[in-house]
């Protein structure tokens, strides 16, 4: 089963996307505007083509848990195509196990998002590294974890040392690399020092890396540019630790889906396509036989 690992819906009449919808505020991934619109199942499907099932991840809506309900809702209606989610949730809310509690009577939850980097000019403005420094941060990721579900971590190159340290205080927790890590610095220089850090992560064993989201800080790429972040993920993680994502919409704003696809299948040895494009995520994930 070929899986789309990472990739997003919205319905703009069910859910409010304060940072979708903002008018004219240009984001490290580029202009929004052409995305500022619906995006639901059917052309996520269309785009997807050769592609059987896939995994929605929260996108930043203004009431967490009615985003996750409206995508048990588009699970519901589509049996045909097997819809898995990891919704967000504040790890630090005192809360926490109320949240959990309704995000788990969601039968297509698999795991936690919340995001700890974007891009370093962002970041800045956010102030979402804090959670690094935060213990309830980490009790927070012993708690999913006790829960069987796991954790989507999104953060940058420069986060990791401080990140790894966060693993060792839960070991337990199972985690997904989005972005390959963000490695926003796209020089010589800047790829290597990036390769370098994630074996901060690559080493741990619960951590697995998605291939997605690589041209939000490259958005005229091209296959060559993008073979050393693919082949280092490769060589640190392994294939079975690798795992496709579109990245779609967001990603929609630099090539097309079939495009995105073609140079992710050039650049993985096609004897590692069924892990990357489906056996890891289908492992991690936890999508039926």
């Amino acid at each position: 089963m070929r899986i789309d690992a990472h990739h997003h819906l919205w319905d703009l009449a069910a859910v409010h996307y304060p940072w979708l919808m903002a008018q004219g505020v240009p984001r490290f991934f580029g202009d929004p505007a052409p995305i500022q619109r619906d995006y639901l199942i059917d052309e996520f499907r269309a785009d997807a083509a050769g592609f059987e099932a896939s995994v929605h991840i929260q996108v930043g809506a203004e009431d967490a848990l009615a985003e996750a309900r409206w995508v048990q809702s588009v699970a519901d209606a589509t049996p045909d195509w097997p819809l898995l989610q990891v919704a967000f949730c504040d790890l630090t809310a005192p809360d926490l196990g109320a949240r959990l509690d309704a995000l788990q009577a969601l039968p297509s939850l698999r795991g936690v998002r919340q995001i700890v980097g974007r891009a370093p000019g962002e970041d800045a403005q956010t102030g979402t590294n804090a959670l690094l420094t935060d213990p309830r941060f980490a009790a927070g990721l012993r708690e999913i974890a006790a829960r069987g579900l796991s954790f989507d971590l999104q953060l940058v190159p420069e986060l990791y040392e401080v990140m790894a340290r966060v693993l060792d205080a839960a070991p337990e927790v199972q985690v997904a690399l989005c972005h390959a890590g963000s490695p926003h610095d796209r020089s010589a220089q800047g790829l290597a020092s990036w390769a370098q850090a994630l074996r901060l992560l690559s080493d741990r064993e619960q951590v697995v890396c998605k291939l997605s989201g690589l041209g939000m800080f490259e958005h005229d790429w091209r296959i060559e540019s993008l073979r050393p972040i693919v082949e280092t993920c490769l060589d640190q993680f392994g294939a079975a630790r690798c795992m496709f994502g579109s990245n779609f919409p967001v990603d929609s704003l630099t090539s097309d889906y079939a495009t995105l696809r073609q140079a992710h299948e050039a650049l993985v040895p096609a004897a590692q396509h069924t892990e990357v494009f489906g056996g890891t995520a289908a492992r991690f994930y936890r999508f039926a036989a």
